[in-house]
């Protein structure tokens, strides 16, 4: 269970980051200073990142047993910027942590 839950914070902090990198830096790279290059590779990253995260926050669910609240949270925190974050420091208040 545990090496379970290392695995979803290490992917979920690279995802976050990687959603983070997109919107505040290749976002505006591309639009203020025409360089869409960036959001090109970030985007992919992101993109390979948000699906492994997707796919790992279910398999945590089911294997740590994370109720229904935890999973949509899990979800939710994909998308919004700096919600993995929130979502990390509640997960390590937890008797999940």
């Amino acid at each position: 269970m545990q090496a379970t839950l290392k695995w979803f914070r290490i992917i979920g902090f690279l995802e976050g980051t990687s959603l983070l990198l997109l919107l505040f830096i290749a976002m505006p790279l591309k639009y203020m200073m025409d360089m869409p290059i960036f959001v090109t590779y970030i985007g992919a990253i992101h993109g390979g990142l948000f699906v492994l995260y997707v796919i790992w926050a279910g398999y945590t669910t089911l294997k740590v047993g994370w109720g229904l609240k935890w999973a949509i949270f899990a979800l939710l925190a994909s998308v919004i910027p700096f919600g993995y974050y929130i979502f990390d420091m509640r997960l390590q208040k937890t008797q999940y942590a």
